[in-house]
């Protein structure tokens, strides 16, 4: 069995592997997650999805750099990229204050990645999305990020692909409202 300690130094996700036998893995697993003599495959499946998130945020904000992005001006762009959000949806998608929403666009604005537009329902509110600029830059984006999943998932067999990919689909929110059948955002 393996166990993982992780660190962020500002630039890369640095996993740090230390051999460990299955009972020392448990008790520290539970001590961490504060249970008493827990299931060894529970450990190790946390341990697998922390491990998996970690590598493909790096990856993602990887992916992100090279186009001069922080993660979450990527998740920004691939939200965008099949709806126009006003700043309200956009703010939940992101997990983001109202001034935080706000700073982001306006730096999207003014990169020539974004431009807002009055909402014809509401005329307070703005819609928010992707310039021409923007949508290429987001296509450049979504296939470097589709490379690096594919190379990360070129160790699994179809079969198992397709098997990975219903297992985490599960594990996923449930899309609601009006946006339900869009395509899923670049980033989450």
């Amino acid at each position: 069995m393996v166990c993982a300690a992780y660190y962020f130094d500002g630039s890369l996700w640095h996993v740090l592997r230390q051999a460990r036998v299955e009972e020392e893995v448990a008790v520290g697993a539970n001590e961490l997650w504060g249970g008493e003599g827990g299931d060894p495959e529970e450990v190790r499946m946390m341990d697998a999805v922390v491990q998996l998130s970690f590598v493909v945020q790096a990856e993602l904000a990887r992916v992100a750099a090279e186009f001069d992005l922080s993660v979450v001006q990527a998740r920004l762009l691939g939200i965008l990229r099949d709806r126009r959000p006003g700043m309200l949806e956009l703010a939940r998608h992101l997990g983001l204050d109202k001034s935080s929403m706000t700073g982001l666009v306006t730096r999207a604005e003014r990169r020539g990645l974004v431009r807002r537009e009055p909402s014809p329902h509401d005329g307070r509110a703005v819609l928010v999305t992707l310039t021409p600029e923007g949508r290429a830059l987001t296509t450049r984006c979504a296939a470097a990020i589709a490379t690096s999943v594919a190379t990360l998932a070129s160790r699994l067999s179809p079969q198992e692909r397709a098997v990975f990919s219903d297992l985490t689909s599960k594990l996923l929110p449930p899309a609601a409202g009006p946006d339900a059948t869009a395509t899923a955002p670049l980033v989450r």
